[in-house]
């Protein structure tokens, strides 16, 4: 499965991905290369919709001590839902859809989070720092919430007008 990242502004983006229903070898072969692409990118997260693919699923893998993200450390998250939301952190935050812009984000501390593993199992997971403000981030694009729609009205503003120029400088390059 050959998946690219689709980026601000594609209307895709926007979209509110479905439930999955089947746990099959489509799932596994979508899963395994969503992992591929996030991690040529480095990412450390990556939303199936960021692939074109509406379904509600996401990986997330954070770096160990050495920076490096093993297949240990790589979480598989369908159906995730959040159960429970403890305190309140900014961090700041990039995503692989909206390329080299970087901004402070409100997210919960502390969340647990239901989900589904490839197999269909359903497991639990309690989340804080980086883990917990990544599965936000990623549920956010789930429901078609990029972390940019986040920002205040003049930091959305500044965004535009450096996001504009970005691509503009982009095209003059080709």
């Amino acid at each position: 499965m050959n998946l690219v990242i689709i980026e601000y502004p594609d209307k895709r983006l926007k979209e509110k991905s479905k439930e999955v229903e089947k746990f099959d070898a489509e799932l596994h072969a979508l899963l395994d290369s969503m992992n591929r692409v996030m991690i040529k990118s480095n990412g450390i997260g990556l939303a199936a919709i960021q692939v074109s693919h509406p379904k509600r699923v996401l990986l997330i893998n954070i770096p160990d001590e050495s920076d490096t993200q093993s297949f240990d450390g790589l979480i598989e998250m369908i159906n995730p839902v959040i159960t429970k939301k403890v305190g309140e952190t900014v961090y700041q935050e990039g995503c692989l859809s909206v390329p080299t812009f970087y901004e402070d984000i409100k997210r919960f501390e502390t969340i647990f989070v239901s989900y589904q593993d490839r197999d269909g199992n359903t497991k639990q997971v309690e989340a804080d720092g980086l883990l917990s403000i990544a599965i936000q981030h990623e549920i956010d694009h789930l429901d078609g919430i990029l972390f940019i729609d986040k920002l205040t009205y003049a930091k959305r503003k500044k965004f535009e007008k450096e996001y504009k120029k970005m691509l503009k400088e982009k095209k003059e390059l080709k």
